[in-house]
């Protein structure tokens, strides 16, 4: 599955690596893209849901909007 989610509050690098690594440790692949405030995440369904990767990236201190 792939899908882009809104993130607000990421602005350096630091921000971009703290998101794709702990998508990275759920077991799915993120790119983020810091000009639009995106993270493009693709994952198995079926061993992730979007929930988990929601609040992996919430817990990293941003906000999925």
């Amino acid at each position: 599955m792939n899908t882009t989610l809104k993130v607000a509050g990421m602005s350096c690098a630091h921000c971009v690596n703290s998101v794709e690594g702990a998508i990275k440790k759920l077991g799915a692949q993120a790119k983020v893209d810091l000009a639009s405030g995106s993270v493009a995440v693709s994952y198995d369904e079926g061993k992730l849901g979007l929930s988990e990767i929601k609040t992996a990236i919430e817990e990293q201190g941003y906000d999925v909007v």
